[in-house]
C-alpha cells in the first residue's frame, strides 16, 4: 500500500499554544459563532464566560418547554443570519426537515436547538456542583415516562423535550467524579470528531465512500504499530466494535495461520485447538473461543501471581500438559492491564515460551496499550513488540469517545486473507484507483463505522506529549490514593504495593467490623459494605466507583482513573464520601 504523504497527514508530537489562553482570540471566535450559529453562538460563549446563569438541573419528572425559535427570511444567504420569525415546534414535524422542500429553514432552528440541548450538557458534566447521576429505578422511569413507540409521528417539540428527558437520566461519564468504568472523562475535540463523522455518515468498507477515513486508518494504525515496535511501523490492522472483538480477531487470525484450511472446511478438519490466557484475564477470550466453534474448555487459564500476572512457569507447564493429551496450543493471549488489578503479564517470558513452542502470542493491551504514549510508563509492556497481534483501546486510557479499540497484527496480508470473500459488487478488481485501500474485505464486519477520526483528531490536538501527559497524571492521581489510604484507619489494600495501573483495589471497613476476628462472618459482613455504599453513591448521585469480588476475594472496591478532569480533590472526596456513606454500616 502506497504511503499518504507527510503534513496534513501525519502526527506531530509537538505541542501549538491553544487559544483558550488567550480570552482575544476566544472571543473573536465567539463573533465567528455567533455570525454563523445564530443563537446558539451566544448562548454557547454566555456559558463560557461567564454572561449567563449557571446550568442547574433541572427538576420534575417533564423538562422545561422548548422555546420557540425563528425561522429564516427568504434571503439567499447560507447560512441565512437575517432576522427570523417565530416557529412553532407543536406544528412541525420530522417530515418538515430536510429533504423537505422548504426544509432548509427549520432545519437550521430545530439542530441549533439539539446543539443548545447538548452544550448544556457538556458545560454541567464538569461542574461538581451538579450529580453525576440523577438515579432511578427501571420501573419508576418505565412508568414515569412514555417511551413505547408509535405509529404516528410526534412533533419536534416532542423530539426536542425527547433529546432533553435522555440527557436527564443519562450518567455523567464526563463528570470528573465518575471513576466506575475503565472508560471515562468528555474530551472537547473527540466529541466534535464524532459529530463530525455522524454528519458524514459513510462506511468504512471502501476508499470510493470513505476517502479521508480510511487514508487516516492508514496513518494512524501505522503510527499505533510503530509506537508498539514493529520496524516501520510494518504489519496490519483495524478498528473493530471494541477489544473484545479486537481479541476475537486475533483468535480468529491466529487459528487461520496455523489451520487455513480451517476458513473453508470448519473446526471438523483442524485438530483440538487450545489457546492460553490468565486466571485475571477479560472474559471476551472466552467468549470468542464460544463464537469461533473452539470452545471455552479449550481455553486454559493460568495462575497468576498475588499481584494478577501470569506465572510464566505455569504456562509452560499447562503447554506441555496439552501436547501430551495430543492438542494444539495455538494461541498465548497475556494481558497489558488487567480488568480488575490492573496487572501486566510477563510479556518477555510469555514470548519466549511462544517462541520455543511456535505459538502465536497475542497481547490483549485494551487497558494498558495507552501506556505506550509515556515514557515514564511504558517499561511495562516491555516485549509487547515480540506479539503477533495487539489489542489496543483508545477509549479506555486515552480518552478518545467510545468506541475506538484497534487490532493490530504483525504479519501484513494474514487478516485480509483470513477473512477475505471476495465480493464482487463491492470489491471490483477493475477500479480506477489503488484497490489496496478498499480494506472492507479483511473485516469481519461489511458495515463497518468510522471510529478512527476521534483518536485521529485528538492526535492532531493533543500530540503525542499530550496523551502522554494525560497518562502520566491519571497515574500519579492513582498513586496518590494509594498513598493516602494504604495507612489509613478503615481501609485494607486487596493486594500490597504500589498499583502498576490506576486501578486501585481496598475494601473500606466501617467501624462496626474494625475489631472483628478475620473469620467467616466477618468475611460475609464486609462482602455487603461495598454494594451498599455503592447504591447510597448513586441514590445520591455523587460519585460513582465499581466494585467486585475475584477469587477467594469479597467485593471489594475498584477505583481507576482515566479521566484527565479528576483532580487531588476529587480523589479527596472520594474518600471522604465513602466514610460518610458506609460509616454506620
Amino acid at each position: 500500500m502506497a504511503s499518504p504523504g507527510s503534513g496534513f497527514w501525519s502526527f506531530g508530537s509537538e505541542n501549538g499554544s491553544g487559544d483558550s489562553e488567550n480570552p482575544g482570540t476566544a472571543r473573536a471566535w465567539c463573533q465567528v459563532a455567533q455570525k454563523f450559529t445564530g443563537g446558539i453562538g451566544n448562548k454557547l460563549c454566555a456559558l463560557l464566560y461567564g454572561d449567563a446563569e449557571k446550568p442547574a438541573e433541572s427538576g420534575g419528572s417533564q423538562p422545561p418547554r422548548v422555546a420557540a425559535r425563528k425561522a429564516a427570511c427568504a434571503c439567499d444567504q447560507k447560512p441565512c443570519s437575517c432576522p427570523k420569525a417565530d416557529v412553532n415546534y407543536g406544528f412541525l414535524h420530522a417530515t418538515d426537515l430536510l429533504p423537505a422542500c422548504d426544509g432548509e429553514r427549520p432545519t437550521l432552528a430545530f439542530l441549533q436547538d439539539v446543539m443548545n440541548i447538548l452544550l448544556q450538557y457538556v458545560v454541567k458534566s464538569f461542574d461538581r456542583s451538579t450529580k453525576v447521576i440523577d438515579f432511578h429505578y427501571p420501573n419508576e422511569l418505565l412508568q414515569e415516562y412514555n417511551w413505547e413507540l408509535a405509529d404516528q409521528p410526534q412533533n419536534l417539540e416532542e423530539i426536542l423535550m425527547h433529546c432533553q428527558t435522555t440527557l436527564k437520566y443519562a450518567i455523567k461519564t464526563g463528570h470528573p467524579r465518575y471513576f466506575n468504568q475503565l472508560s471515562t472523562g468528555l474530551d472537547m475535540v473527540g466529541l466534535a470528531a464524532d459529530w463530525l463523522t455522524s454528519t458524514a455518515n459513510t462506511n468504512m468498507f471502501t476508499y470510493e465512500i470513505a476517502p479521508v477515513f480510511v487514508l487516516l486508518e492508514y496513518v494512524t494504525l501505522k503510527k499505533m504499530r510503530e509506537i508498539i515496535g514493529w520496524p516501520g511501523g510494518s504489519g496490519d490492522g483495524i478498528f473493530s466494535p471494541g477489544g473484545a472483538i479486537s481479541n476475537m480477531y486475533a483468535m480468529m487470525i491466529a487459528r487461520f495461520k496455523m489451520f487455513p484450511e480451517v476458513k473453508e472446511k470448519g473446526m471438523a478438519a483442524v485438530p483440538r485447538l487450545i489457546a492460553f490466557t490468565s486466571e485475571h484475564s477479560h472474559f471476551s477470550l472466552k467468549k470468542g473461543a464460544a463464537a469461533l466453534g473452539i470452545g471455552t474448555d479449550s481455553v486454559i487459564l493460568i495462575k497468576c501471581d498475588e499481584r494478577g500476572k501470569m506465572i510464566p512457569s505455569d504456562l509452560e507447564r499447562r503447554i506441555l500438559e496439552a501436547k501430551q493429551k495430543g492438542f494444539v496450543p495455538f494461541l498465548v493471549s497475556a494481558t497489558a492491564g488487567t480488568t480488575v488489578y490492573g496487572a501486566f503479564d510477563p510479556l518477555l517470558a510469555v514470548a519466549d515460551i511462544c517462541k520455543k513452542y511456535k505459538i502465536w502470542m497475542h497481547v490483549d493491551a485494551a487497558w494498558g496499550g495507552g501506556l505506550l504514549m509515556s515514557r515514564k510508563h511504558k517499561w511495562k509492556l516491555s516485549g509487547v513488540e515480540r506479539a503477533n497481534s495487539v489489542t489496543w483501546n483508545p477509549h479506555k486510557m486515552m480518552g478518545v469517545p467510545l468506541q475506538c479499540s484497534a487490532l493490530l497484527v504483525r504479519e501484513e496480508g494474514l487478516m485480509q486473507n483470513c477473512n477475505q470473500m471476495h465480493a464482487s459488487y463491492l470489491f471490483q478488481q477493475d477500479k480506477h484507483y489503488d484497490l489496496s485501500y478498499d480494506t472492507g474485505d479483511k473485516a469481519l464486519q461489511c458495515g463497518r463505522h468510522v471510529d478512527v477520526f476521534k483518536l485521529w483528531l485528538m492526535w492532531r490536538a493533543k500530540g503525542t506529549t499530550g496523551f502522554e501527559a494525560h497518562v502520566d497524571k491519571c497515574l500519579e492521581l492513582a498513586e496518590y490514593l494509594y498513598n493516602i489510604i494504604k495507612n489509613r484507619e478503615g481501609y485494607e489494600m486487596v493486594f500490597d504495593g504500589k498499583p502498576q495501573h490506576t486501578n486501585v483495589c481496598f475494601w473500606y471497613i466501617p467501624p462496626s467490623l474494625r475489631t472483628l476476628e478475620d473469620n467467616e462472618e466477618r468475611m460475609s459482613r464486609l462482602s455487603k459494605v461495598a454494594p451498599v455504599i455503592k447504591a447510597r453513591m448513586m441514590e445520591y448521585g455523587t460519585t460513582m466507583v465499581s466494585y467486585q469480588p475475584l477469587g477467594d476475594k469479597v467485593n471489594f472496591f475498584r477505583m481507576v482513573i482515566s479521566n484527565p478532569a479528576a483532580t487531588h480533590q476529587d480523589i479527596d472526596f472520594l474518600i471522604e464520601e465513602i466514610e460518610r456513606l458506609g460509616q454506620d454500616l
